[in-house]
C-alpha cells in the first residue's frame, strides 16, 4: 500500500476511534484532535479551560507533534505544570494542504507510538 493511502486509512481509523470515544454526534476535525492531544500532554484532563488556555493547549500539541521532526524541543514545565518548548528549526513555508498532511502524519505517528492505534 502506498504511503499516502496508508496515512489516509490510518487517519480515517483514528478519527473514527477518537470520535466514538470523545464526540457525541459528529466526527472530530483536525483542530479537535490537536486540542485533545494538548489536554493529554498537559495531563489536566478533568478541568475546564478558558479560551486562551485552549489556544495554549493547541500550541502544546503542535510542539509535541512536531518535536520528532526536529522543529521543537521540550524545554521545561512551568510552576503550573504547563510544558514549554523551544524552536529548534523554523517550519518550512508549506501550502495549506501540505500543512494538513504534515499534521495528520504527525498525529498518526503520535498515536502509533502510544499504541492507541496500529
Amino acid at each position: 500500500m502506498a504511503r499516502d493511502e496508508k496515512l489516509k486509512e490510518r487517519w480515517g481509523n483514528l478519527v473514527q476511534k477518537l470520535s466514538d470515544q470523545f464526540a457525541e454526534d459528529d466526527d472530530l476535525d483536525l483542530d479537535g484532535i490537536i486540542y485533545l492531544i494538548g489536554v493529554q500532554e498537559l495531563g489536566q484532563i478533568h478541568r475546564r479551560f478558558k479560551k486562551d488556555e485552549k489556544l495554549d493547549l493547541m500550541h502544546i500539541a503542535i510542539c509535541r507533534l512536531l518535536e520528532p521532526y526536529g522543529y521543537y524541543e521540550f524545554d521545561y514545565f512551568d510552576d503550573d505544570g504547563w510544558p514549554h518548548y523551544k524552536v529548534k528549526e523554523q517550519l518550512p513555508n508549506l501550502k495549506s494542504g501540505e500543512q494538513t498532511i504534515l499534521m495528520k502524519e504527525a498525529i498518526v505517528n503520535y498515536f502509533l507510538i502510544s499504541q492507541y492505534i496500529e
